[in-house]
């Protein structure tokens, strides 16, 4: 614990909130009430999160619209923006998982990383208050604010200029399924390219999961 502290940059007064953040509700379910899932926290922690981008992209360029103002936020708070911040603060090893998403490769899935960002997000919110929480936001995530504005992160809109290539070409997405209560829902999206399946995705929005599923289908496309 304390060497993810230093990654952060901030030691917990409260170390049990950031126990917290790191408890899976599988660990949490084997603990049979011992621990408490860090699910309340990553719903406390994406809006800080979001909160924290958006104030700042409103103060920094109010040369840009509403639009590119909600592209970049989206590019900078995306999965795949979590999964990086994951990766730089190895926050996998610092996991409590059940043996079942153990044995799975829960310590690598994005979803389970993502979540678990925006839960340590939120501890240290509780533990130290919003200018503690903005200085790791800035420090992993607004440091990257000039690729998102520069390179969206527009799958769906490089996808279907690649298959356009070729004429008749027709692209479908498909909401496949969800699961999770409604504050941390997840949805699954394919996407189909003349009726046959390319690619599949999964996000915390619709939106988000039919761009995941654009990404897959572009890698798949392009080593045809």
């Amino acid at each position: 614990m304390t060497t993810l502290e230093e990654k952060l940059g901030y030691q917990f007064q409260n170390r049990e909130l950031l126990e917290n953040a790191l408890t899976h509700s599988s660990c949490a379910n084997e603990s049979r009430g011992k621990l408490q899932s860090n699910e309340r926290l990553e719903f406390l922690g994406d809006s800080i999160l979001g909160m924290v981008v958006a104030d700042h992209l409103y103060r920094g360029h109010p040369d840009l619209p509403e639009g590119e103002l909600t592209r970049v936020r989206a590019a900078l708070v995306c999965e795949e923006s979590l999964v990086e911040v994951a990766q730089a603060l190895d926050l996998g090893s610092y996991l409590l998982l059940g043996k079942g998403e153990e044995a799975g490769g829960g310590r690598t899935r994005p979803s389970i990383q993502a979540d678990a960002v925006e839960a340590v997000l939120a501890a240290v919110y509780l533990d130290g208050g919003i200018g503690s929480a903005r200085k790791i936001i800035q420090k992993y995530i607004l440091c990257r604010e000039i690729e998102g504005i520069a390179s969206p992160r527009d799958y769906k809109t490089a996808l279907q200029e690649l298959v356009q290539r070729e004429s008749g070409q027709v692209l479908k997405y498909r909401l496949v399924g969800s699961q999770g209560p409604d504050h941390a829902k997840r949805f699954f999206v394919d996407v189909d390219l003349n009726g046959e399946p390319v690619g599949s995705g999964e996000g915390h929005s619709k939106k988000e999961a039919e761009q995941m599923a654009a990404k897959a289908a572009m890698a798949k496309l392009s080593k045809k």
